[in-house]
């Protein structure tokens, strides 16, 4: 055909109104089969796409979602973008990455795409939101804003969230190193203003407290959730006189840096000193040893947080909890061994 195909040619070969091909495509569930079957025919047959631009005035949507994320660099959002695109691009969504970078002056940049119409909704994977966006929530003028956080749940937990329970996760990888003989172990954390670290800190606790193991300050080394804060940790573990056995890091890039400076050392993991890290990002099997992690689902993550968004922009009760608790799986490698 010489020109784009209307939704006029469409329903002139499947020999219906164009109220009926708009129905078809729109809302196929209510036409006849052989309708829908003559539509789809036409279609293929012109060639015919929406036009999406003029479907988005009509309904006053951007179909759009910002997707604010803290450090773009960081491999472990890699997987949760992946499962979010998919669900996305299936709804004929496009995806708007916001580099927070941890800066809340460039959070509330991206959030004013919501105010402006730029974006119908968006994910957090930050753990963060603005005062200001907080107190439209809270008063309701911001309820038209659909917003849903991602693994790292809200201090003040005010929208849906989607993730592990992160403190029964911690508990079960201190308990493997416990089940495999370990008792003298140490906690490599995250930053202290960080929910996460709080929450995988409990867990770590509660497991020593349930094998009768005392923790105090010297049990935890600090770290950022950096590769290189793990190197500075393992500095730290060469110079404890009191020989730990084992290690939990409270995420793999953390533990990644530990076990390569360990090496550089002499020290041998798992022979000498036992690792488990948390999230098993791609990395985490390709180390050597391959890493004994704690299996975040970070494509699931996306995939329903995304499902959840779409079913708060076009006002569904989605049936889902208030918050989504998927699943945390033990993937057991070579970074630890029995005492």
């Amino acid at each position: 055909m010489n020109k784009r195909a209307t939704i006029e040619d469409v329903a002139r070969i499947a020999g219906v109104s164009t109220a009926t091909v708009s129905r078809a495509i729109h809302t196929p569930e209510i036409v006849s089969d052989s309708t829908r079957e003559a539509v789809n025919g036409a279609i293929e047959q012109t060639g015919y796409t929406l036009n999406l631009a003029a479907r988005n005035l009509r309904q006053q949507r951007a179909n759009a979602t910002v997707v604010l994320v803290p450090d773009i660099g960081n491999t472990f959002f890699s997987e949760i973008l992946v499962g979010i695109e998919r669900v996305a691009s299936a709804a004929g969504h496009t995806i708007l990455i916001g580099h927070t970078a941890k800066d809340p002056v460039r959070e509330e940049k991206y959030l004013n795409t919501l105010v402006n119409g730029q974006a119908d909704g968006a994910l957090l994977l930050n753990g963060h939101l603005p005062d200001v966006v907080i107190e439209r929530i809270k008063n309701a003028a911001g309820g038209g804003f659909p917003i849903v956080s991602v693994s790292e749940a809200l201090d003040d937990q005010i929208v849906p969230h989607v993730g592990i329970d992160n403190v029964r996760a911690a508990a079960m990888a201190t308990q493997y190193l416990l089940d495999h003989g370990h008792r003298h172990i140490l906690h490599l954390r995250g930053p202290g203003d960080n929910i996460l670290t709080h929450q995988r800190m409990a867990g770590f606790e509660q497991a020593m407290r349930a094998a009768g193991l005392a923790t105090n300050p010297d049990t935890f080394l600090d770290g950022d959730f950096t590769i290189e804060s793990g190197v500075t940790a393992a500095h730290q573990v060469t110079r404890d006189p009191t020989k730990p056995t084992a290690v939990f890091c409270a995420n793999d890039e953390m533990a990644i840096g530990l076990m390569s400076e360990l090496a550089i050392r002499g020290i041998e993991v798992p022979t000498d000193v036992s690792v488990i890290g948390f999230d098993d990002i791609a990395f985490a099997k390709t180390a050597r040893p391959g890493l004994t992690t704690i299996r975040q689902p970070r494509a699931e993550f996306g995939e329903c947080a995304m499902r959840r968004l779409l079913d708060l922009i076009n006002g569904k009760e989605s049936g889902f909890p208030f918050i989504n608790v998927l699943e945390a799986t033990i993937v057991e490698r070579g970074s630890v061994a029995t005492r």
